[in-house]
């Protein structure tokens, strides 16, 4: 099944079951998966749902940041259970090891070196893991694999 149907599901589901944290996430999820098929004029791929999906999740990420400094722990707990519900459409994130080694491998495929070849490596490893890697982590462990 694609994730656009298996959200469409998901949600229909916690509409009936009242689920309002899961319904209000799907919503919106379900809104900018409505408005990046219409600037694509055709239904997105499961990759581009995927993209949409993490962007969701850095924008919480953010949020909770935010909450967090301003003295809102409700608001950021609140953000923390919509991530909860996106986090279930995104694929199993890399081990620490699995990363290094994902790196490792790729900067032998590459041939990269030094701090130059940076964005190629990272670029790389951003396509072939797609959504199971945290971009800073791996920015960090790219770094200092390179220097």
């Amino acid at each position: 099944m694609s994730l656009l149907k298996a959200i469409e599901k998901d949600y229909l589901s916690a509409y009936k079951a009242k689920e309002d944290v899961k319904v209000a996430v799907l919503r919106m999820l379900k809104t900018a998966i409505k408005n990046a098929s219409i600037e694509l004029r055709r239904d997105p791929t499961d990759d581009e749902v995927l993209d949409l999906v993490a962007r969701q999740l850095k924008q919480r990420k953010e949020s909770i940041d935010q909450y967090t400094k301003g003295g809102r722990p409700e608001l950021a707990e609140q953000e923390r259970l919509e991530m909860v519900v996106l986090q279930s459409y995104m694929p199993v994130q890399l081990t620490a090891e699995e990363l290094e080694r994902a790196i490792d491998a790729i900067v032998a495929e590459t041939g990269a070196s030094e701090m130059k070849d940076m964005g190629r490596v990272m670029q790389a490893l951003q396509a072939k893991h797609k959504g199971q890697i945290d971009g800073k982590t791996a920015s960090a462990l790219v770094r200092a694999r390179l220097a």
